[in-house]
Parts: structure tokens; sequence; C-alpha cells
């Protein structure tokens, strides 16, 4: 995962009405009338979605997309691993088959759909987006949050802009719509979306089971989405193994499931343009066969069932990483926002280790704070030291992939702002022609790792090492906010607790179950919901 969070204003909200907030306002226009023949010209944001139901506070289930933006040329293969399938579509056609094999196809629309949008971004990450969409609120649009390929933050054309601000207009005519068919011998048959799969053996998909019920719909970009509707409980299997090791000892097991859970609920708004609530890479947490869970994963889960850590009735910013490298980072110091009161720099280690290093750190004494924090808690995991070098060719490699092109390679790189963790904030890198011009690129906060992917943090020193390359030495692979799962790993060797760990790592949150939090009633069953087409 390595990434989730919130606005920090929307932590004082009750969770339902946070939930129901993110719900309404990631779904502007999404739950647009479907474009049928006859229904005359149309303009919108986006491709009209219905919104995924609220996941509730019993029996709660999530929609993971296993796949996203599928679309020609590849036909879709469906393949179950036991018995057969039945598709279901929206106009009551069935058919059933081990594997099904469905192929794209473009029909032209009665009349031309135009798109129309203002579009912010691409942003580093979706935290950095959702900030953007909170400005853009607070100027009078009502944004939401997309990913067509990176995050963007889309807004009507008249909407006003935040102050020094210039979105850009887009622009498009859509003629045609996208859709499955499925070619039998007395012809192809076309199928109506969304489709509704059922796999009583499990629907085999990139090398892993899945139960189930899914289904195939369509995005806000024109493509589609093969959907899981998962139990929130079952969701966690196939997280948890992936996230922190299966082999890790119980309480950082638990310690994982619960983050798991309380992230999933926090963040079921992510992808609520697109019609679901989560993705299954590490743009949410990753999610793979819940099958592969062993006993110990699985009495984990079910050993803090629907538990969740909460704050101020609502579900935190259930953040976590690989490891922090001894000096844990604030959520200011990740991501655009105000800091949160259990998401505070700290030093991750004993209290001989914490008392070597003062906080705020000054950044002169960044390289001394590296050496007293060498024994911090998880210091036995690969990349809590590293060592990393880079030259210009790549660092101009890594800026045109981010669309940041400088034209000229790099010939400074400078760090112009540090955190309270010591950690990098703004990283300056310039390049200087022959005439003396002088053109330069400033990368923040999670956009410095997203662009530069070869650093694993923002917590390191920079030193030059000849022309054109750089040595960046730090500590940490991941934002280190939140849990470390090395040091939840360590804690739990040393006898900690499950309570405890959480605690240490998210001083004055609750532990609690789910439906007990305050914010929170019963919606209507997702079960049910979600079984409508």
């Amino acid at each position: 995962m390595f990434s989730a969070r919130s606005s920090s204003a929307q932590s004082l909200l009750p969770f339902a009405v946070w939930a129901s907030t993110l719900l309404l306002a990631g779904g502007c226009r999404a739950a647009a009338p479907p474009i049928s023949p006859g229904s005359g010209p149309t303009s919108a944001l986006h491709w009209p979605v219905q919104p995924p139901p609220a996941v509730a506070a019993t029996s709660p289930v999530l929609w993971v997309a296993l796949a996203a933006h599928l679309g020609p040329p590849t036909p879709l293969e469906l393949r179950s691993a036991a018995g057969n399938l039945t598709l279901l579509s929206a106009t009551g056609q069935r058919f059933q088959a081990p594997r099904l094999q469905l192929h794209w196809r473009r029909l032209p629309l009665a009349e031309p759909l135009a798109l129309r949008r203002q579009v912010w971004g691409p942003f580093a990450s979706y935290e950095s987006a959702q900030e953007a969409a909170g400005r853009w609120r607070l100027a009078g649009a009502t944004p939401v949050i997309a990913h067509p390929a990176e995050w963007e933050v889309w807004a009507a054309p008249e909407a006003p802009a935040p102050a020094g601000v210039r979105p850009r207009l887009v622009e498009q005519l859509q003629r045609d719509r996208l859709v499955l068919e499925l070619r039998r011998p007395d012809g192809p048959v076309r199928l109506e979306g969304p489709l509704r799969l059922e796999a009583p053996g499990g629907l085999s998909w990139q090398g892993g089971v899945f139960a189930g019920p899914f289904r195939l719909q369509g995005d806000a970009y024109g493509s589609w989405s093969l959907v899981e509707e998962v139990p929130l409980e079952r969701y966690l299997l196939g997280v948890v193994p992936h996230e922190i090791g299966a082999g890790s000892p119980a309480a950082a097991l638990a310690a994982q499931a619960v983050l798991a859970r309380t992230w999933a609920l926090r963040n079921q708004g992510r992808f609520v343009v697109d019609g679901y609530h989560l993705c299954a890479d590490t743009q949410c947490q990753v999610y793979a066969d819940p099958r592969q869970a062993g006993a110990a994963v699985r009495h984990a889960i079910a050993a803090t069932q629907y538990q969740v850590l909460s704050w101020q009735g609502a579900p935190i910013h259930g953040v976590y990483h690989a490891t922090n490298g001894g000096i844990a980072a604030g959520f200011e110091e990740v991501w655009i926002g105000d800091a949160l009161p259990y998401l505070r720099p700290r030093v991750d280690g004993p209290p001989a280790v914490a008392a070597a290093v003062v906080l705020p750190l000054q950044p002169a004494r960044l390289v001394a704070a590296l050496a007293a924090t060498a024994r911090a808690y998880g210091f036995d995991h690969p990349r809590f030291r590293w060592s990393r070098q880079l030259d210009s060719a790549q660092i101009q490699q890594a800026l045109s992939r981010a669309a940041l092109p400088l034209g000229l390679l790099p010939t400074r790189l400078a760090v112009l702002e540090r955190g309270p963790s010591g950690r990098v904030l703004a990283l300056e890198i310039q390049a200087q022609a022959a005439s003396g011009v002088r053109q330069s690129v400033v990368l923040r906060r999670d956009a410095i790792r997203r662009t530069l992917r070869q650093l694993p943090s923002t917590l390191f020193v920079l030193r030059p090492d000849g022309p054109g390359r750089w040595i960046f030495e730090g500590g940490g692979f991941g934002h280190g906010a939140g849990l470390s799962q090395a040091g939840a790993i360590d804690l739990a060797r040393r006898g900690w607790s499950l309570a405890r760990i959480l605690d240490h790592y998210y001083p004055g949150t609750r532990l609690q179950s789910l439906r007990a939090l305050p914010g929170i009633s019963p919606l209507s069953e997702p079960g049910s919901a979600a079984s409508s087409p």
C-alpha cells in the first residue's frame, strides 16, 4: 500500500456523514441517466457511472476492482476454477459455461456525448488530489477525483478555479460506446452492462481464485472494470499476508488486520467516480487470492473481527509503511494538510535511542540522527538504511515520465526544505544551458518518491558524486507515517501486545468495534444493493 489518508478536516466528521459526503462528492454527475438510443444530446464531466453503495456497518461489503481500464484489443477471458460461470446481463440474458470469452465492440450513440471538464493535475497520490479537491470546493466548485492514468481533479467547465491555479480544459465528443459481446455459433450476442458474474467454484484471475460475486461495468473513461463484491473480513484475508507477510508474529498480524480494515472503511470513496470503492494494487492496499491466507492470518483477522482504530468517532487515517528508518514522519510531512495528533514525528526506538535524537530535527543533525537510530525498532529490515546513486540522465528520464521535462540534463540538486523528522519536503532540480539560462523543477513531499522512484523514502542526505552524479543516503521504505511494519514485527517479537503496538504508533486513538462507532448507523444492506444490476 504505502499510502492512505484523507484531509484532516474530514476526520472531525461522524463516519456516516463523512462516508456519504465522499459518495456524494465523488459521484457528482456520476449518476447521470445512462446513455441510450433516442436520449438526445448529452453533456457531462465523464461517462455516466452509478456510484457504489455505501459500506454498511452490518455485514460490510466492499466493491474492489480486480482489473480496471479494460478494453480492446484483447478479448476478456473469464475462467471458472471449478464448475460453471453464470453471466447475467442488465437485460436479463443468462449464460453458463466453465469459460467465457467476451469480445469488445463499439456501438454508435444515437446522439453524441460531449465530455467537457476542467482538469487539475496530475497528482502524485490520491491524498494530494484530495487536498486539491478541497481547495477547489472552497472556491465554489463541485469537483470529483479521478484516476484515468494518474490522479486528477475534475470540475465543470464553468466552475471557478482556486486562486493561482489554471486547470486545463478538456473537451471530447464521443460518438460511440464500448460494449461486450459473446460470440456464439448462431451469431454474436450483445451484452448490456452492468453484467453480473457468479462463480460458485471461484473465478481464476491473474494466478489467483476469487469467490465473488462479480460485476463487469463501465467506468468514467468509457472503459470497463472487473469488480468483486467482497465481504470486508474476506477482503482482509487477501490483504494482510501480502502487506506485512504471513510469517509475522501474531500481534503484528493483528495490528495489520485492524489497520487494513480501518483504511478500507476510511477510503471507501476513493474510486467512487468509477463505480467501485477500492482497487487491488498499491494505489489502495494489495489484494490477492484470499485462499492463500494461512492459519495465523485467519486467526489474526478473526481475533480482531470488525475492530477499527477511531478518533472522535470516525475511522482514523490508518496509514502504514514498510519501515520508517527509526524516525516516524508526521502526516503533514508526507501530504499537504494539517498535522494530526495521532500521526506526529517521533523517534521509533527504545528509550535510550529516543533520548539521543531531539525533534524537530535540525537539518545539520540528520547524519548524526541516522547514526543514533541505527538500532531503532525494525532495524533488521533490508531498507532500514540504504544508498542510491542517480545520474543526470536517470533524473531527466524520471522527470519526463512524470511530464516534468527540463529540456536539459540536470546539473544541480538541492534540498530546499525539511520537516521535523528530517524528511525532505522540497527538492529542487536545476539545469543550466551553456548560454547561462537556468531551468528548474521543484518536487514536493509525495511527488519526490513518485517521480524519483529509485528512492525508498524521503529521509535522506544528498551529496554530489562527480559531474552529473549524486549519492542519496537514507533510511526507511515508504512514506514513514503511522505504523512501521518492520517496527511492529520487532515489537511483537519483544512481547508487545496488539493494543500496545497500536497505541505506540497512533497515540490517543481508540480500538473499538466498527458497529460501536457513534457516527455509524446500518445503511441498506450492501448485499441486496449489490445484487441489483
